[in-house]
Order: structure tokens, then sequence, then C-alpha cells
């Protein structure tokens, strides 16, 4: 999974790290011309032990796997890849802080609740079209930031969009990029 490409060496040599297993911060991102995508996540995550934010986003990955075995993940970043579910996400559920998972087909928040730590969740131009799966996110207390535009939900509840999202999790900061205000808060409340 790992090809030492130039980008690495250049952050190697900038940071001081004698191989990936010291990096704080992973991109396994294609550049068009170097690299093919990514298909699995394999058991090579495991030599990613300081790792606390891996971004292996625009690939082909459409399963989470071996997130376990990265002991310090707080970040993952898996934008544009063919995912369907969150299905391993909680291998990671004790560290993880922030998801950001746009672009890929997935309907359900299922297994997020699981995750105790979660502050962000990033997964705009998905597939979710019920409102159970927002209602989901409220077992995640700490849950500060999301971004859910243009998954079918936010369609089909229109201008009410923020409102009903406050509705079913008052807690939060950031909608969709743009800061709670005082007045969407008040009215979620009536």
């Amino acid at each position: 999974m790992f090809q030492e490409t130039d980008e690495w060496t250049k952050m190697k040599e900038e940071r001081g790290y004698n191989d990936i297993s010291e990096a704080e911060v992973v991109r396994l991102c294609p550049i068009a011309e170097q690299s093919n995508p990514i298909a699995k996540m394999d058991k090579d995550l495991g030599g990613l032990k300081a790792c606390k934010h891996l971004r292996i986003s625009t690939n082909c990955i459409d399963k989470i796997t071996n997130l376990g075995t990265m002991p310090n993940l707080q970040i993952i970043s898996l934008g544009r890849n063919k995912l369907k579910s969150f299905a391993g996400i909680t291998d990671a559920a004790e560290t993880i802080e922030q998801i950001w998972i746009s672009y890929n087909s997935i309907s359900s928040t299922a297994g997020l609740e699981k995750i105790p730590n979660l502050q962000v969740l990033y997964m705009s131009n998905n597939s979710v079209s019920n409102w159970s799966e927002v209602e989901r996110l409220a077992g995640c207390p700490k849950l500060r930031d999301i971004n859910l535009a243009n998954n079918p939900l936010q369609t089909s509840a229109g201008d009410d969009w923020r409102i009903e999202v406050l509705k079913r999790l008052p807690n939060l900061k950031t909608i969709d990029t743009v800061p709670v205000e005082d007045e969407e808060r008040e009215a979620a409340k009536a």
C-alpha cells in the first residue's frame, strides 16, 4: 500500500522522519500522474503507530478496515471513495474526533453513535435521506460541527433545513460550514 513517493521523501526530510511509522499526518491520496488509487485499507495501516491524521481520500476504497491498528488516530479523511457505510469505523472509536467522508454513497450514520469523542463530521454529498440518521448522531455528545450539504435529506427539508437539524442536534456550533446563529437556535427550540 505504501509507495515511497517524491512527496513522502520530501516530507521525511523536512520533518526528520526515518520512516512512515513516525508520521503524525499521513497522506495516501493518489497524484494523477504518479500512482494508482488505493482499493483496500490493508494491514499495512498497522505500521502507522504515530498517525493522528490519515488522509486517504480520492481513492477506490469501498470498505473501512484495519483502523484498530492505529492507536493515535484522531482524524480520518475518506472523501471521494466508494464507501456505502461506516462499517469498520468503530475499530478506532476511542480515539476518532473528526471524520471527513464527503462524496461517497453513505445513506446511514449507523456506528457513529459509538464514537464518544466525535466532534466534527463532514459528510456532504452522500445519500442520507432519513431524519433518523441525523437523530442517531445525538449519541455523539461532543459533536459540534456537521456538514450534510447536498444529501437528499437537505433537499427535502428546503428552507427549514438548518432549523430541523438543530431540533435534533441542539449543541451544534456550525452546520454546513456556517456558524449557528442565536435566532436559529431559538427557532429550533420553539
